[in-house]
């Protein structure tokens, strides 16, 4: 029954998805080229409503019996209606962040989604008392715009969000966590059905509909498959999501060095930091996507080692990242102190000799 809802929900997407099309261009749900833009022509959005339904129908068939589904099905109907609101009518910034403060409140006061304590790895525990639903609200809306931030190419979000769902549900199979396993790959079969109109060239977008409703989802699912765990395991959803949370971290690192906005729209994200560099839109697509797998399989290799071990893993892992954004510009050209200490130091070295 499981993997026979889960092809149902693969095929629901791929039936729904010029429905939902016919039903974008007829409501005004379109995306118009401009300045910041990749596409050169009027595209539909509106694609996650597809993607939603198909996870609707998923839940209705399997019935997860555990407390926190109800929740979610609540808040994601409140993150679904402000993505078709936007992608209609382009809401305003602060009407999003408080549409989706509420659908994150839904599920973590409601649903007790949160994070009460973290294990030390040399003994005793941080309780985070009434500061762990704040906590569990801030990941959840970060995550959900962070989603949304990397919605810049043909199937870049979705390939990259299937990919982070492989891993969270992956991991949860492996820790006994069936709840989060099954909703993950109902999210993941509902994606992937749509992928095959997403990637390049795309015939419609998923729009914040999609965007919103993805970021939303593995936000929660990555706190339910890894709360109240040790230090180490906590980092692990942070690993998973390192695409779109490093593109984020330098997002605005790039406008605090420029002394712009937080807000301020730009064209340095990384899919155009790459195009930039010479790679064409499915070449750039295809070369996030492996990032985002080296990312999955690092959280799994990071899961399973030692406090020693993870610690040296992580440092070298974000020397990674940090050389990775400098040689492709993503913070700016000029900004590369790593590098430059790096040629400092082989420059004395070689003196030195």
């Amino acid at each position: 029954m499981f993997y026979f809802t889960l092809f149902l929900c693969f095929l629901s997407t791929i039936l729904l998805t010029p429905l939902v099309k016919k039903l974008a261009f007829k409501i005004g749900a379109t995306d118009k080229p401009n300045q910041r833009k990749v596409h050169q022509k009027i595209m539909p959005r509106l694609g996650g409503l597809a993607i939603y339904i198909s996870f609707i129908i998923g839940m209705l068939i399997l019935s997860p019996d555990n407390a926190n589904a109800l929740p979610i099905i609540f808040g994601s109907i409140i993150i679904i209606i402000t993505g078709i609101l936007d992608d209609v009518l382009e809401l305003s910034a602060k009407v999003k962040f408080i549409a989706q403060i509420a659908a994150a409140a839904v599920v973590v006061v409601w649903g007790g989604v949160d994070v009460d304590f973290i294990n030390l790895p040399f003994g005793g525990q941080i309780q985070f008392g009434y500061l762990s639903i704040p906590i569990a609200i801030i990941w959840i809306v970060g995550i959900t715009n962070a989603i949304n931030l990397i919605d810049g190419l043909d199937g870049l979000a979705a390939g990259v969000s299937s990919i982070a769902l492989i891993t969270i549900s992956g991991m949860a199979m492996i820790m006994g966590n069936g709840f989060v396993t099954v909703v993950a790959a109902i999210v993941l079969a509902s994606t992937l059905g749509f992928l095959l109109y997403n990637f390049h060239p795309a015939k419609i977008f998923m729009g914040d509909t999609g965007a919103l409703f993805l970021g939303y989802m593995i936000s929660v699912l990555s706190l339910l498959g890894f709360k109240n765990v040790a230090i180490i395991s906590f980092i692990v959803p942070i690993i998973i999501l390192g695409v779109p949370i490093s593109d984020t971290f330098f997002a605005i690192l790039r406008r605090i060095v420029n002394k712009k906005p937080l807000s301020a729209p730009d064209k340095s994200h990384l899919h155009h930091c790459l195009l930039r560099s010479g790679f064409t839109h499915r070449q750039t697509v295809l070369i996030i996507y492996a990032i985002a797998a080296f990312f999955g399989l690092s959280a799994i290799i990071f899961s399973q080692a030692k406090v020693l071990g993870g610690s040296l893993f992580i440092v070298i892992l974000l020397i990674l990242i940090e050389l990775f954004a400098e040689m492709i510009g993503l913070v700016g050209k000029n900004y590369r102190p790593l590098i430059k200490m790096m040629r400092i130091l082989l420059v004395t070295t070689v003196r030195n000799r």
